[in-house]
């Protein structure tokens, strides 16, 4: 995002909307070029079991990767404005109803998420309410 932001502000500074557009689709068309160059790639092989091998092992990398970020973010929930027990239960709120009811992901940050927004929104709003003296908004 940062890149095509720079692209944009570039673009539309030097050579105006026109100059901003192609400047963004410089920085798209060759990764757009490259990914479907890898579809039509694949499906040749797509049928072939060291193939889906590959993916399956692509898939617990990505798995990984996510749980190390995870990991390396769990110090922060001390200062987390939910609270570190709200958090926990959103985590395993959103664990459940991912893993074990296969609700859909968009559903679930709608519902959850703003519910969490608002939850940190209350407690964000009593804390410089204690912090100016009154009664909680």
């Amino acid at each position: 995002p940062n890149v095509i932001n720079l692209a944009l502000m570039l673009g539309g500074r030097y050579f105006g909307v026109r100059g901003a557009f192609v400047a963004m689709a410089g920085m798209l068309l060759f990764p757009l070029c490259v990914v479907v160059l890898l579809a039509v790639a694949f499906a040749g092989v797509a049928d072939l079991a060291a193939a889906q091998g590959a993916l399956r092992g692509m898939g617990a990398v990505a798995a990984g990767l996510i749980t190390a970020t995870g990991l390396r973010l769990l110090p922060a929930l001390r200062r987390n404005a939910m609270g570190p027990l709200m958090c926990w239960i959103a985590a395993g709120a959103t664990f459940i109803a991912v893993a074990w009811l296969r609700l859909p992901l968009a559903w679930l940050l709608l519902s959850l998420g703003g519910l969490c927004c608002l939850w940190a929104w209350y407690r964000l709003g009593a804390a410089s309410a204690q912090q100016i003296g009154g009664p909680p908004a």
